[in-house]
């Protein structure tokens, strides 16, 4: 796994094991080969930094919630907080790697002083030119892709690589072309080829949907005899599948890769076209840098040796603030807070179900009613209909600073739930509470409107999901301020099987035999309609 945890920082770069991410708060992805997302899956619950072309291949391919994902504009400095009161903070630029779609580097600027993560990359002379190097920056810590980084390995130019692959199609003019690629890069290569060639390159289709999100020329195709030059994995080029290609077409096969690859075949041809920086390459990039210190991404390969004489001097290292330590040693169970967010959202978890004792639930029961003849005295005196506040509108006014980015979603799942209170014998009262409930506080549900009942979440109509809210609520509206006094059965609901479906597992284990608790549920009931019935008249 090509990641890294940085020393003295909350910071880790392409490293998902929370298990041995320790004090590591701030989690950024680099790009999405699968070398550097090990751990990364759909069940990720932390936020995550990238660039907006890896925030969708992320979502979409790893099914990483959109809430977790925070996408930064790449060429754009962002502030971000290093404690959970802001006190500290630092800064993170992202520049394109010229690796793969959606590849950056970070730059990072904060206490620790300035580090530069380069993520996989090929270096080009523009890159020395972004405004956040430009400016004469001293680089203290330099953690460099080193891939390549062999001085016997001799890499031509990207460019002069595609000139030998051209060379070698033009001299199968009659032949069809398999080009062996990863699942992600070397697009422009495909582009630079069906151009040259004038023919249609054909993909897969989930590769199709990546080029056109790309905004690359319109030369590529999911049909399979629309063009000679075919996009496959790199996996599929063997011996027997060009067997099996040359009985059908006179075929050939590229490999575009650095890498020491045996050809099992005479007509797979392996052409040093790589997306990772040659070693004079490197020696270019260090010696303009100047960086104290220079650490390998690729550990088993190590390399400072040969940047020796382009170091800058080293500096101490600098002390961790203290708001930084207790943020990083405080408890990773939780995701990492965006401070503001979270000191609004932030109350106990409580886990399974809340039993309310019979005299809490009737002293609660007598206040709602107060309440409601209250209410009703004053709509009689003032007829005017006074606008009712929607749920979800009324979150996001709460919440603006989480609700304005696609990908920044508010901590409210995406799929519609809803938090209800189920009335259950013996007058107690069970709250079911969904897993997300922790972030929202108590005072939310009266601020939103929702009451205890009925808490919409999720789409961006503000829909609830009850499709029958008297059923549910007993009232017309489950947004009722007093619709948290009645009770849950309507009239027609009387029968013994939804009570059963009701009540609590623990009410038919622990407490009656099956008779016995028939005949205390039908009492429960009755006296629950008749005050049903009384409360309608109040």
């Amino acid at each position: 796994m090509n990641g890294v945890l940085i020393p003295h920082t909350p910071i880790a770069v392409d490293f998902w094991s929370l298990r041995r991410a320790g004090s590591a708060r701030l989690f950024f992805l680099s790009h999405m080969h699968s070398d550097h997302t090990v751990g990364l899956s759909s069940t990720w619950a932390r936020p995550l930094y990238c660039s907006p072309i890896t925030a969708f291949l992320l979502h979409r391919h790893l099914q990483v919630s959109k809430r977790w994902i925070r996408a930064l504009e790449v060429g754009e400095s962002h502030v971000l907080p290093l404690d959970e009161i802001g006190r500290e903070t630092m800064t993170v630029t992202l520049m394109d790697a010229n690796h793969c779609p959606g590849s950056v580097m970070f730059l990072f600027e904060g206490y620790f002083g300035t580090i530069l993560y380069t993520g996989d990359f090929r270096f080009t002379p523009a890159m020395l030119k972004e405004p956040a190097l430009s400016v004469g920056k001293q680089i203290h810590t330099l953690y460099l892709d080193n891939t390549n980084c062999n001085p016997a390995l001799d890499l031509p130019s990207q460019h002069e690589a595609a000139q030998q692959i051209v060379a070698l199609i033009r001299k199968h003019p009659q032949h069809d072309v398999k080009i062996g690629l990863y699942s992600l890069g070397k697009e422009s290569l495909l582009e630079q080829l069906a151009l040259e060639f004038q023919t249609w390159v054909v993909l897969s289709p989930r590769r199709l949907e990546l080029v056109q999100l790309l905004g690359l020329a319109d030369v590529f195709t999911v049909e399979e005899k629309a063009g000679r030059i075919h996009a496959v994995n790199h996996m599929e080029i063997c011996h027997s599948a060009m067997l099996r290609w040359n009985q059908a077409r006179p075929t050939i096969a590229i490999l575009p890769t650095s890498r020491k690859i045996h050809s099992s075949h005479p007509n797979i041809h392996i052409i040093p076209y790589s997306d990772h920086s040659s070693y004079s390459e490197l020696r270019a990039f260090v010696t303009a840098l100047k960086p104290c210190q220079v650490l390998p991404i690729v550990s088993r390969q190590p390399c400072r040796d040969y940047f020796q004489d382009s170091l800058g001097p080293r500096l101490p290292v600098t002390l961790i603030p203290d708001s930084v330590q207790q943020y990083m040693s405080a408890s990773s169970s939780k995701p990492s807070v965006l401070c503001l967010l979270e000191r609004k959202l932030r109350r106990p978890r409580t886990q399974g179900v809340v039993f309310e004792s019979p005299e809490e639930k009737a002293d609660r029961f007598q206040a709602d009613r107060d309440s409601k003849k209250a209410k009703n005295e004053d709509l009689s005196g003032n007829h005017e209909k006074q606008p009712s506040l929607h749920p979800l509108r009324t979150k996001k006014q709460l919440f603006p600073d989480r609700c304005s980015s696609e990908w920044e979603a508010a901590p409210f799942s995406e799929s519609q739930r809803m938090v209800t209170v189920l009335t259950a014998p013996l007058g107690l009262s069970v709250h079911l509470r969904s897993p997300e409930e922790e972030f929202l506080p108590p005072e939310t549900g009266e601020e939103i409107g929702g009451g205890p009942h009925l808490v919409p979440r999720g789409d961006n109509d503000g829909s609830a999901v009850s499709r029958n809210p008297r059923a549910w609520g007993g009232q017309d509206s489950p947004q009722s301020p007093s619709s948290k006094a009645v009770p849950l059965l309507a009239p027609e609901f009387s029968g013994l099987a939804l009570k059963y479906l009701l009540t609590p597992l623990n009410f038919f284990q622990a407490r009656f035999s099956s008779r016995g608790f028939d005949q205390q549920m039908e009492k429960y009931h009755k006296s629950l309609l008749k005050c049903r019935r009384e409360h309608s008249l109040v």
